[in-house]
């Protein structure tokens, strides 16, 4: 894929989506964007690592904290003690490095 974390913001700025994103990192594009519907929409049914960890990321975001937990754990991720900006900055950069 090569899209490098400065390229992702400046496509979330311009509003054009990167062609072949993967459904997690859509996700996390969307969430950028402000659609959390269409986030969690996306990786709802998807039960991959990187899948679960957005999935985490965006029922922390929302404030369920136990949802967030349980996807934490199929994730084999913690729950990190970092800002949600901080989080989701975090999982952009090493979800597109290994990507």
């Amino acid at each position: 894929m090569n899209t490098t974390y400065d390229d992702f913001i400046l496509t979330i700025e311009n509003n054009q989506q990167p062609p072949n994103l993967p459904l997690y990192l859509q996700a996390l594009w969307y969430d950028a964007k402000g659609d959390w519907n269409k986030a969690h929409g996306l990786i709802d049914s998807l039960d991959d690592a990187n899948s679960c960890w957005v999935h985490a990321y965006l029922h922390r975001k929302e404030g369920d904290i136990h949802n967030a937990e349980y996807w934490y754990r199929r994730a084999n991720k913690q729950k990190p003690n970092v800002s949600l900006q901080q989080e989701w900055q975090n999982l952009a950069m090493e979800l597109l490095l290994n990507s």
